[in-house]
């Protein structure tokens, strides 16, 4: 058959091929008479007319194609080479915040409507999932970098209304901070105009969010069904273009539960880090939006671990403590382990308490309903020595992956805030997992975040005056320091209500280690006098002394809170305290009476701070040596080349091993000890 007669099939040889219209091979039946050539029917001079009028109007369209648009790939975004370090180091422009409205599609002519057409209107539509409004907005942010696995996004995504107006403010907030790309989705039911959402919310042109129209087409009158299935496609669609670093989502009973199924089960299965913000959460975490995209990506990994020495008396401090810990606000975060020391005679009212006291506390979720408590119970009936006290708070805890697992250790006449534990989430999470310390390196010099401000230096007798804040471009004091308080970095550790980072606890798990070994090693007996030296007082626990050591052959320091965030983290009933279990027979120096009752509060952890300044940057903090005197970070590390050359004198053995051995370890003090290996 030929071209033109395969132009036009009948319905039924749509698809098939000219090689099924074969011409008969049956002999043609002649006639026995001749009769003259038939003209061509009609219905031939029709076909080729029509061929030609197709052929026409092909022509008439290809020419009078526009030239002036360009064309617009919309299968996946457009990325531009470029250097990944250096874009990580560099902050990226801003993208549009508003992309170009998508065209509408016309509205057809309304029909005249039967009774068939009004029940199916009325019945919930099953049909396959679109997204009108999507495609344009993600292909307008391809410059924040959402191609690569690792960038700046931040995504807030809602259902319900009322989600949104909680989550909206939160998201300009964060915004605001100009450390990440803000995106905010829209996945819900109702059809309202974007516009009228957001100025309903108050949010106008400085919010600077990027905003995703997420909703499926016919998104009213869907099935629960229809629309979970949505949120799953349109969470799939912007993690391949966005990769957001963490999505931020409220997880209470407002939000719709078709939406929080999905999200949950996708954030396993893409996977990414879901954020879930609970209910009345929004106010008293309003400090999450200081984090950075880096920080927030670490949310859900980091561990944190209270360890308490009870001593033989005292059950009225312990008790007092443990109930300010069951009264704090753990909102959106894993409730930490809690492990109590307990000596070998309990008093009995600690017994009793404890008999009743849960962990984690009543009205808290948890719906395995695990007990995160562990009580050790010593055997020993004598007092503890010094090594056997170190050795048991350090055998205490071990770290699961010390990056983000971390101890916090409390004395028992500490009595804690509230608002603690969201003091020390954003402080590891900006000081050790932000991009910020990641770029210029802070975790390899932080050793602890302390909560509360000690009475005295390390002597245990003179009363400590915490350092003023510095002036721009030197150390200079700007005050007098009885003037005025910053959060500052210091020398010296804490013991009475630190958190001690997992890596450094590991070193100092190590250097403890080595240090006893040599002690008790015959062929180092007597041990050098370097050794024995205390600079701290017995009025605090062995173990600091070691601490000490290590934070000054290292170079390390604890972040301490300004006096007036201080008074709003924890307080320190020293009126009635004793000294440590290992120094009970000696008499010591009465301690200095603190007057200063604090009331700690309550609200919110950004509501405590006189300023717009939340927590400053290492390098806007004063830097103090271990006996208190004001520093700077180059004679730092000069005061530790040094005292590392005197303790490595006090071992011996340093001289033998090349230059590469006398190196730093992570998490290793083996160069201290002139150790060539184990």
């Amino acid at each position: 058959m030929g071209a033109g007669s395969s132009l036009f099939l009948s319905n039924e040889e749509l698809g098939k091929k000219d090689d099924d219209h074969k011409p008969t091979t049956l002999p043609p039946i002649r006639s026995s008479h001749w009769n003259a050539a038939r003209a061509p029917p009609r219905k031939s001079v029709k076909r080729l007319l029509v061929a030609f009028a197709v052929g026409a109007a092909i022509y008439l369209f290809i020419k009078n194609i526009p030239t002036d648009v360009g064309i617009h790939d919309r299968r996946r975004p457009v990325y531009t080479p470029h250097n990944l370090d250096d874009d990580l180091r560099k902050p990226q422009p801003m993208p549009k915040l508003k992309p170009i409205e998508p065209v509408q599609p016309p509205k057809k002519p309304a029909k005249t409507k039967s009774p068939a057409d009004d029940t199916a209107a009325d019945s919930p539509y099953n049909g396959p999932v679109v997204f009108p409004n999507l495609a344009v907005s993600l292909q307008a942010i391809y410059s924040t970098r959402g191609g690569y696995v690792d960038n700046k996004n931040v995504l807030f995504a809602a259902s319900s209304l009322k989600s949104a107006a909680a989550l909206l403010p939160l998201a300009c907030e964060m915004g605001a901070e100009l450390t990440s790309y803000v995106h905010f989705a829209l996945m819900s039911k109702s059809e309202i105009i974007v516009d009228e959402l957001l100025n309903v919310n108050g949010i106008d042109d400085s919010c600077k969010i990027i905003f995703h129209d997420a909703r499926p087409n016919l998104s009213a009158s869907s099935t629960a069904t229809r629309l979970k299935t949505g949120v799953v496609r349109a969470i799939f669609h912007i993690n391949s273009y966005m990769h957001p670093q963490v999505v931020l989502i409220d997880g209470s009973e407002t939000e719709e539960s078709y939406f929080l199924d999905a999200m949950r089960a996708q954030s396993s299965e893409i996977p990414f880090n879901l954020i879930e913000l609970p209910n009345n959460g929004l106010k008293r975490l309003n400090w999450i939006s200081k984090l950075d995209s880096s920080a927030l990506s670490a949310w859900n990994k980091v561990s944190i671990d209270i360890l308490i020495h009870a001593p033989p008396d005292g059950a009225g401090n312990l008790i007092r403590l443990l109930k300010s810990l069951s009264a704090a606000d753990y909102t959106a975060c894993a409730i930490p382990h809690l492990t109590i020391e307990l000596p070998n005679k309990v008093d009995p009212h600690t017994e009793n308490f404890l008999e009743n006291f849960q962990w984690p506390p009543a009205g808290i979720r948890n719906p395995t309903a695990a007990r995160q408590l562990t009580l050790r119970h010593r055997i020993t009936r004598s007092s503890m020595t010094e090594e056997e006290s170190s050795v048991r708070l350090l055998e205490s805890f071990w770290p699961v992956d010390p990056r983000y697992s971390h101890v916090l250790v409390l004395s028992p006449q500490a009595q804690l805030s509230p608002r603690f534990f969201h003091y020390l989430k954003y402080s590891v999470l900006q000081y050790s997992l932000s991009g910020t310390a990641a770029y210029q390196e802070w975790d390899s010099r932080l050793l602890g975040i302390s909560l509360d401000l000690p009475p005295t230096y390390l002597n245990g007798s003179t009363t400590f005056s915490p350092p003023a804040p510095v002036k721009k471009d030197t150390v200079e004091p700007s005050s007098p320091r009885s003037e005025s308080s910053t959060p500052f970095l210091w020398q010296a550790p804490n013991s009475n209500a630190v958190l001690y980072m997992g890596q450094k606890w590991i070193e100092l798990h190590d250097f403890v280690s080595r240090l006893l070994y040599m002690q008790h090693n015959p062929a180092t007996a007597p041990p050098p006098t370097f050794f024995s030296d205390k600079s701290v007082s017995k009025r605090y626990p062995s173990w600091l002394e070691h601490v000490l050591k290590l934070s000054r052959a290292r170079g390390y320091w604890t972040v301490y809170p300004s006096k007036f965030m201080a008074k709003s983290l924890a307080v320190v009933h020293n009126e009635l305290s004793s000294s440590p279990e290992e120094y009970k027979s000696e008499e010591l120096p009465r301690r200095p009476a603190d007057v200063t009752e604090n009331s700690l509060a309550s609200g919110p952890l950004l509501d405590s701070l006189p300023d717009t300044d939340f927590i400053p940057a290492f390098n806007d903090m004063p830097l103090l040596l271990w006996d208190g005197t004001d520093t700077t970070l180059d004679i730092l590390d000069d005061e530790a080349a040094k005292y590392t050359a005197r303790f490595r004198d006090a071992v011996g053995g340093c001289d033998v091993l090349d230059p590469d051995e006398l190196l730093p370890i992570p998490k290793s003090t083996r160069d201290l000890f002139c150790s060539k290996g184990g």
